[in-house]
C-alpha cells in the first residue's frame, strides 16, 4: 500500500526528459500538497542537472529501482521511452505506488495486457496513462454533435497526419524509429487510434500497408515504417482511411474528415478548428467553441485528484483504454507483416 499517513502526496519521477519538464512539471508545481521528492534519468548527471535547474529540494538517483524503494515514496510518474514502461508499471504498483505512464502505453500488445493485469491486482492503487494532447479543446463538441446526430451514422473516416521529420537520410534514427525502444509504435498511429475510438468507437478491423523510405541511418537499419496507410472499420459499421507520414515534404497540419448519413465535419488538429455542414448547405461553416463546451489540458489534475479521492475517482486513459489501442497498434503491425486484413477483437 502507498503510504499517506504524511500531508504531502510524494512524487518520484522517472525519465525526466522535455515532455515532463514542460509539460508534466509546471501542472503537478500547481498543487501545493505535491512535493517531488526523487528523480532518476537516463544517467546521474541528466537527473542532477534536472533537479537542480528545476526541482532542488529532490534527490536525483542512479538508478530507478532504487527510487521505487524509498517507502515515503506515493506517486511514480513515469517519462521515459516505451521499452521501459511495462518494467517500471508493473514494479512499482508491485511496491505500492499508484502510476502515471507517458504515451505511447508501452511495446506491444503483450505488455499492455500485462499492465492491466498488474493494476487489476492492486485496485488501491491509481494508474493513468498521458492522454494525447490533440482535439481536446473541441471535444465536447465533437462528442456533441455526435450525440446530437447532426452527421447522421458516420459511415466514413478519413485521417491524414503528414509531417517532414524523417526526410533527411543523413540525420541519424530517431528514437521513434528504433524499434527496440519505441515496440511496434509507428508515428503518431496510436495517439489518433486513441482519439478516434474516444469519439467514434472501437476499430474492429484493420489491413495496413507501410513504406521506409530510408532503410539506413548512420549505420543503423530502420525497420519502422517511415509511412503506413491503413484501411480500418468501426464496430458502429463506419470504414476509415489513416494514413501516417514522416516523408511528406511541405506537409499540411493534421486533419479528420467525417462523412455521415446526413453530414459531414472536419477537425484541423493544429488549430482545433471544427467545420460541418448537413446536406442542402451551401458549405461547411466553421462551430464555434463556446466556453462551456471548451477542453484543454489537466492531466496533472485528474490524477493528483484521484489520487486524493482514494479509488472513488479513476481518471483516463486508464490502462483499460491503452489496452484498446494497443490491440490497434498490434493489428497494423501483424497486417503489415502477413499482408492480410486483421480483425480486432476487444
Amino acid at each position: 500500500m502507498s503510504r499517506t499517513n504524511h500531508q504531502k502526496l510524494r512524487v518520484g519521477i522517472i525519465g525526466a526528459g522535455d515532455i515532463v519538464k514542460k509539460r508534466h512539471l509546471p501542472g503537478l508545481q500547481k498543487h501545493s500538497e505535491v512535493e517531488i521528492m526523487a528523480v532518476s534519468n537516463s544517467t546521474y548527471e541528466s537527473a542532477e542537472k534536472f533537479c537542480q535547474e528545476n526541482v532542488p529540494h529532490a534527490t536525483p538517483m542512479q538508478n530507478w529501482a532504487d527510487l521505487l524503494a524509498i517507502p515515503d515514496i506515493d506517486i511514480i510518474w513515469i517519462g521515459t521511452p516505451p521499452y521501459m514502461h511495462s518494467a517500471i508499471t508493473i514494479s512499482a504498483l508491485e511496491a505500492g505506488k499508484h502510476v502515471f505512464c507517458q504515451a505511447r502505453m508501452c511495446m506491444d500488445l503483450a505488455e499492455a495486457e500485462e499492465m492491466r493485469a498488474a493494476s487489476k491486482r492492486f485496485p488501491e492503487l491509481v494508474t493513468m496513462l498521458c492522454p494525447p494532447p490533440f482535439g481536446l479543446r473541441g471535444d465536447l463538441l465533437v462528442k456533441k454533435l455526435l450525440a446530437e446526430n447532426y452527421l447522421g451514422r458516420p459511415h466514413h473516416l478519413r485521417l491524414q497526419c503528414f509531417t517532414g521529420a524523417y526526410l533527411n537520410p543523413d540525420t541519424p534514427a530517431h528514437w521513434r524509429q528504433r524499434i527496440e525502444i519505441s515496440g511496434l509504435n509507428i508515428l503518431a498511429l496510436g495517439i489518433y487510434v486513441e482519439v478516434l475510438q474516444r469519439w467514434f468507437g472501437e476499430i474492429t478491423g484493420v489491413f495496413a500497408r507501410g513504406k521506409i523510405l530510408h532503410a539506413i541511418r548512420q549505420g543503423y537499419e530502420v525497420i519502422v515504417p517511415d509511412m503506413v496507410t491503413i484501411l480500418c472499420k468501426f464496430a458502429n459499421g463506419a470504414e476509415g482511411v489513416l494514413e501516417f507520414s514522416g516523408i511528406n515534404a511541405l506537409a499540411s497540419g493534421d486533419r479528420l474528415e467525417v462523412y455521415g448519413e446526413a453530414g459531414t465535419m472536419t477537425y484541423d488538429f493544429g488549430t482545433d478548428t471544427l467545420n460541418a455542414g448537413r446536406a442542402g448547405d451551401r458549405a461547411l461553416h466553421a462551430m464555434e467553441i463556446t466556453p462551456e463546451l471548451e477542453g484543454g489540458w489537466h492531466v496533472e489534475d485528474d490524477f493528483i485528484a484521484a489520487v486524493k479521492s482514494k479509488g472513488r475517482v479513476r481518471p483516463h486513459p486508464d490502462f483499460e483504454d491503452g489496452v484498446s489501442y494497443m490491440r490497434v497498434v498490434q493489428a497494423v503491425a501483424d497486417s503489415r507483416a502477413r499482408n492480410e486484413w486483421v480483425e480486432i477483437k476487444h
